[in-house]
């Protein structure tokens, strides 16, 4: 599907939004493929959105496009099984490219800037029912987490994800061949931290080697909605 994105929709999405702190951001999980013709308006949207400190965008490259002649240099397996699995949790029968989740939640069309504007917003103004601090501690990240509420019987996934903030591509095959692309904020690995139940608070160290950027996403199991996240940059 191609869609058209207005300038005026851009610079709107583009400026903040009140209501929601820039530590408690918004998670935009962006599934695109380099395969795909009419991904790249949706990655130009991802890049404003990594202007922001309100919006923690991740771009999550699929390889189920890769047949049509250009494999993808930043898919992988798991970022296609993880859409699958919101598409499972939402009762959807298929899956897309662009497609953008927020906070774990809303299903909207990756160039779709109104859409993605209106869902950001709504997630900006409810609150979040624990509280996320990351800390870098030289090669090591501190997490800690403390229930603003009583969370009842949650099982909560701590998750660790390392991204690369910009990353150019010339495609030299494929539906998009010529052209060089920039993509915004590619995630390299997703991992599972800790699991937690809410009931108290959490404290844990794990490993962030190098210097990429990291952030913290905090999930009910195993494709439920985001309910913290944090940057480590």
């Amino acid at each position: 599907m191609k869609i058209l994105t207005s300038i005026a929709a851009s610079l709107a999405l583009a400026l903040p939004v009140y209501g929601q702190s820039a530590a408690e951001p918004v998670v935009v999980e962006l599934y695109t493929s380099q395969g795909c013709s009419s991904c790249p308006p949706a990655d130009a949207l991802l890049h404003e959105l990594a202007a922001r400190k309100d919006v923690l965008p991740l771009a999550l490259h699929v390889d189920y496009w890769d047949y049509i002649g250009w494999k993808d240099q930043f898919a992988k397996p798991s970022h296609a099984k993880r859409q699958k699995g919101y598409a499972h949790a939402g009762g959807r029968r298929m899956i897309y490219t662009p497609q953008m989740i927020i906070m774990g939640q809303d299903d909207v069309v990756g160039a779709d800037a109104m859409k993605v504007a209106d869902a950001i917003g709504k997630h900006q103004s409810q609150p979040r029912p624990v509280s996320l601090s990351v800390e870098r501690n030289g090669e090591d990240l501190v997490i800690r987490l403390q229930p603003r509420v009583q969370m009842g019987d949650a099982r909560l996934l701590v998750q660790l994800v390392r991204y690369t903030p910009e990353r150019i591509v010339t495609i030299t095959r494929g539906e998009l061949a010529g052209k060089t692309l920039s993509y915004a904020n590619v995630v390299e690995d997703w991992q599972i931290s800790a699991e937690w139940d809410g009931a108290g608070d959490l404290e844990l160290s794990v490993p962030v080697p190098g210097s990429r950027p990291a952030a913290v996403l905090v999930q009910e199991a195993p494709f439920g909605r985001i309910i913290a996240a944090a940057r480590a940059e």
